[in-house]
């Protein structure tokens, strides 16, 4: 009884100087934003200079500029998953909200991550090659795609908040035979206590998950695709495109990991999950309502239209 008063009492300052350090952290990001936002997008144009560089190298028979190529794309990869971008946003407001396996948490951001890659392929080679469209209607497609993708990422909020709210509906108990000498224990892997399966994703939120990430093209992956066909050397814009997906991946699932991790160590440091279970209902509406927020900020907010293509208006 003495042992728990003291942890009680001991959690509560911990969480107030938790909350204050956060508070401190989001004052810093929100004094510093438009700063970070502008290092991010002159970092961006920077290396799009670069790979533009390397490309025309490639076209001149200097074979060393493949090399470069693959690895400044790797580089902006990594580098594009730490600006702000929706891929970090859905996983973080998911992976907080929603109880994960850590395989789950692994494959499912790096899969989505990897769509991007794949979507702007598809977007450059349907239009781009297939339609033989000019920069100025491929950027009006980009735009139509932006804006749809913030509707997936809407519509997948909204899915968070439906199955939110189905949970809280009351089940039809089902009589079953029970063996008389089976107890229910944390060992017992049953599923039948705690949050376990309750809490774990199933195919069609993950697929979700997937689509929300991969559904938006990389503009810098549209951009070294586009210059890449109008320089005859397509397959390695291809190349230089899944590899700064991967670069992207590799960042996200790292960002996943630690995410899923800080959340489990919170659950751990206020008791537990059992202690919980009213409030997870709550916190899966509240990231459901998050995505919707972000969604609408990301349909009214999308890059507008260019006549000269976008990657003149990318810097290259």
């Amino acid at each position: 009884m003495i042992t728990q008063r003291l942890t009680r009492d001991w959690r509560v300052p911990a969480a107030g100087l938790m909350a204050l350090a956060l508070l401190f952290i989001a004052f810093v990001l929100h004094t510093h934003w438009s700063a970070f936002i502008q290092w991010c997008l002159a970092t961006q144009i920077t290396l799009h200079r670069y790979l533009v560089m390397y490309l025309l190298q490639l076209n001149n028979h200097q074979h060393s500029g493949g090399l470069w190529l693959l690895m400044g794309a790797f580089l902006y990869g990594v580098l594009h998953a730490i600006g702000p971008g929706h891929g970090k946003f859905i996983v973080t407001t998911y992976l907080s909200t929603n109880k994960e396996s850590e395989l789950a948490a692994r494959i499912v951001p790096f899969v989505g991550s990897l769509m991007q890659g794949v979507s702007a392929i598809l977007f450059v080679f349907i239009l781009a090659i297939g339609f033989n469209l000019a920069s100025g209607d491929i950027s009006t497609s980009r735009w139509y795609v932006e804006k749809i993708s913030a509707v997936l990422i809407g519509v997948f909020g909204a899915y968070m908040i439906y199955r939110a709210l189905k949970s809280l509906r009351p089940r039809r108990m089902t009589i079953s035979y029970i063996k008389p000498l089976h107890q229910h224990d944390e060992q017992c892997g049953c599923g039948h206590h705690g949050m376990g399966t309750e809490l774990k994703g199933d195919w069609k939120t993950h697929l979700g998950v997937v689509m929300a990430i991969g559904a938006r093209p990389c503009s810098g992956a549209i951009m070294i695709l586009m210059f890449s066909n109008a320089l005859g050397i397509i397959s390695w814009g291809i190349t230089a495109v899944m590899t700064m997906s991967l670069g992207t991946a590799l960042s996200i699932m790292g960002l996943s990991l630690t995410v899923r991790c800080a959340r489990e160590r919170t659950l751990a440091f206020f008791g537990g999950g059992s202690s919980l279970n009213g409030l997870v209902p709550v916190v899966k509406i509240a990231g459901g309502i998050v995505l919707i927020l972000f969604a609408t900020l990301l349909f009214l907010t999308v890059i507008p239209v260019s006549a000269n293509g976008d990657y003149i208006a990318a810097g290259c």
